[in-house]
């Protein structure tokens, strides 16, 4: 239970404040059930509400989910905003991995402790422990799945995680004091008569979906990616838990007046559903706080007025190795033609599927697919235009990337990897930060020597830039983006 001023949380949550959304929970004694802060219910009185930091504190509390803010859709918490950041990771990696059975030993060892460690910290942050908080991923993951898809019951409770029909059942009518086919029978029909698996993603508003959608059409790599009708579009290849390749497609849409993404994702990616959804919340930002980085980065606003725009998001990525390679496409070239290099990669060694949609035609070639290539790398990749320079890094980055040397995941210790990729030859500071702040979610990131922040910033100097910047800890990256940004409106 949060020790908090409890007279503020409740304005909070009168307000129906979207600030807090995510930040806490309210559990109200006189329902039984507990709501997200920007819940639109009937307002409780404040005698009658008692405050959590997350769902799976409410539930061990003896709450069930409200059915009207749904608390599964709450956004989560960015690693920067963690006073114990390991407790953070390991809360964004049970999340993802909530359907593929891995232990805790498992998720420990990837984060670098004892499962005993993280069970002591994990219970002084969250005051529940880690099984706790899996269970309850994997309780309102499930009660996603069966309020917005038509999925069988069944493949409800496999995709969850839970292993049998049986232990599923039980678990949501002791935790919920309701049966999944009674709570599926509230489906609208338009969702009953729909194929498609759609879900939705919640964030904290105000979001510039438009700048966001603008970034990722620049960069887009075709066959791979695809922008049209306000909506982002990628093939998708993931491994499951059974180490089986499975490949499919999704879409990404924005609906601003419930602060809410909408994906939807082909049903052949059904048994990786869990890490489809965590790379979608990585490549749009989900987790951010807006307020918390614009506070710091108004002051940019002095410079120039409309610098620094609230609601800018970072744009991550949903392919490590894809961006990573993306980025040494790029250096010392125009973004466009590092577009054109990338999607001449992907023609000679992605991966052809069909996806019925068009422009989505490979998946991005693998770190095993570029270390399959017999003989000199630059063999092959010289004749699509791209220098043996760069055919050499590619190829370094794929050993490194299939060999584990370098952590691209939400266990990723920014400042070590990115001096892991300086040590590959062809990889520099700026394609070094680029990549981990694109990648590792590396929220500080300054890219002093790009021509696009120096544009925005002329006529200081890299020196004068890196001293002007230093006021801009811990949300560089975000600096970095909304400099990019102030180059297209003066346009």
């Amino acid at each position: 239970m949060l020790a908090t001023d409890s007279t503020g949380l409740y304005a909070a949550f009168k307000a129906k404040d979207a600030r807090f959304d995510g930040r806490f929970f309210v559990g109200i004694s006189t329902t039984g059930i507990y709501c997200r802060p920007v819940c639109r219910a009937k307002q409780p009185k404040a005698e009658n509400c008692t405050y959590y930091s997350t769902a799976a504190e409410a539930e061990q509390a003896g709450y069930r989910p409200c059915l009207l803010c749904r608390p599964e859709l709450a956004p989560g918490l960015s690693i920067t905003d963690a006073t114990v950041a390991l407790v953070h990771r390991a809360a964004r990696m049970l999340e993802e991995n909530c359907g593929s059975g891995r232990s805790l030993d498992e998720l420990a060892g990837r984060l670098g402790c004892t499962d005993r460690h993280l069970r002591r910290v994990f219970k002084a942050e969250y005051n529940v422990s880690p099984i706790q908080y899996l269970q309850t991923c994997r309780l309102l993951f499930a009660k996603n799945l069966l309020m917005d898809t038509n999925l069988p019951v069944l493949e409800v409770a496999m995709t969850a995680g839970f292993g049998s029909l049986r232990r599923f059942n039980d678990l949501f009518k002791k935790h919920y004091q309701l049966s999944p086919t009674i709570l599926r029978k509230r489906m609208s029909e338009e969702k009953k008569q729909s194929s498609n698996i759609t879900l939705a993603l919640g964030y904290r508003p105000p979001y510039r979906w438009e700048e966001m959608l603008a970034f990722l059409a620049g960069r887009a790599i075709s066959g791979v990616e695809v922008i049209k009708g306000g909506e982002y579009l990628r093939t998708v290849h993931l491994v499951d838990a059974d180490q089986k390749h499975v490949y499919g497609w999704l879409r990404v849409g924005n609906k601003p007046e419930k602060n809410t993404l909408i994906v939807t994702v082909s049903e052949r990616l059904l048994p990786v559903l869990p890490q489809v959804l965590a790379k979608v919340r990585q490549l749009f930002d989900l987790y951010c706080d807006p307020e918390a980085v614009y506070e710091t980065l108004a002051p940019m606003n002095n410079i120039r007025p409309g610098l620094c725009v609230p609601g800018t998001r970072l744009p991550g990525s949903f392919n490590a190795f894809e961006m990573a390679v993306r980025a040494v496409l790029g250096q010392q070239i125009t973004v466009k033609a590092a577009s054109t290099l990338a999607a001449r990669l992907v023609n000679a060694y992605g991966t052809p599927i069909q996806t019925g949609i068009e422009g989505l035609t490979h998946v991005f070639p693998s770190p095993e697919d570029i270390l399959a290539l017999e003989g000199p790398i630059e063999n092959h990749l010289g004749p699509l235009g791209i220098i043996a320079a760069r055919a050499r890094s590619i190829y370094e980055l794929a050993k490194s990337s299939e060999q584990g040397k370098i952590d691209f995941g939400l266990c990723a210790q920014p400042e070590i990897e990115m001096k892991k990729l300086l040590a590959i030859p062809g990889i520099g500071s700026w394609t070094a930060q680029y990549i981990a702040m694109r990648t590792m979610e590396w929220p500080d990131a300054f890219l002093e020597t790009d021509v696009g922040v120096k544009k925005a910033l002329e006529p200081h100097s890299a020196k004068e830039l890196l001293e002007m910047a230093e006021a801009w800890r811990p949300w560089r990256s975000y600096a970095t983006i909304n400099l990019w940004n102030s180059l297209q409106t003066r346009n």
